[in-house]
């Protein structure tokens, strides 16, 4: 394994065990820990460290190692406020174009099966993965590129929060699915104010971290 393909290992294992909330915001992180968990050496496993910390998703220190940065009430409302604006927009595009339903159905299907196996098989990471990709689905109907890239520049954001809100009841898990049919409906009919009174309700749910 070369020295990028090693630190780019150590990347992703470590983001994903944050996003997911294996590591709690809070927590400590030793490079060493890492070393061992990977068997990789130090340098792609600090490598590692510095793009996270370049990040925002851990903080790095001389003494203490690194630690997990939590989700700040801050960082909950302001990308909750650019994934509401992004696809109010989107929704308002596609109410305007009208696309048939069939359209709307093809580009939501997917998602939304996904969630649905995952939520009767009880996982939670399948689940938010999915729940992501029905939003990111929803954008693209959009047909506008920069918000779809914008978007995706969100995601990991987005599914640390969803992790979080996600994993505290099962009952917000079914109402959250059950949302996303809604939605899925009235961008069906073109009902940009419907899909937004559900989206407003949906995204409700994450406010409880701002």
């Amino acid at each position: 394994m070369t020295g990028q393909a090693a630190a780019e290992r150590a990347y992703a294992y470590t983001k994903q065990r944050i996003i997911t909330g294996d590591l709690a915001g809070g927590a400590r992180l030793a490079e060493g820990q890492i070393c061992d968990e990977l068997e990789l050496s130090r340098t792609p496993v600090h490598e590692a460290f510095l793009r996270l910390s370049a990040e925002r998703l851990i903080t790095l220190s001389s003494r203490q190692g690194a630690t997990v940065n939590p989700v700040s009430p801050g960082e909950a409302a302001d990308v909750l406020e650019m994934r509401g604006v992004l696809e109010r927009s989107a929704v308002a595009r596609v109410a305007a174009r009208r696309p048939e339903a069939a359209a709307v159905e093809a580009a939501l299907g997917v998602p939304l099966r996904r969630q649905e196996a995952a939520l009767a098989a009880g996982d939670l990471g399948a689940y938010v993965e999915a729940d992501c990709d029905f939003h990111a689905a929803v954008i693209a109907l959009g047909g506008n590129p920069i918000a779809a890239h914008f978007f995706d520049l969100l995601r990991d954001r987005q599914l640390r929060l969803a992790h979080l809100v996600l994993s505290s009841s099962q009952v917000v898990l079914d109402a959250s699915f059950r949302e996303h049919h809604e939605m899925a409906v009235c961008l069906g009919r073109h009902d940009a104010a419907g899909y937004g009174a559900v989206l407003d309700l949906h995204l409700s749910r994450h406010q409880g971290l701002a």
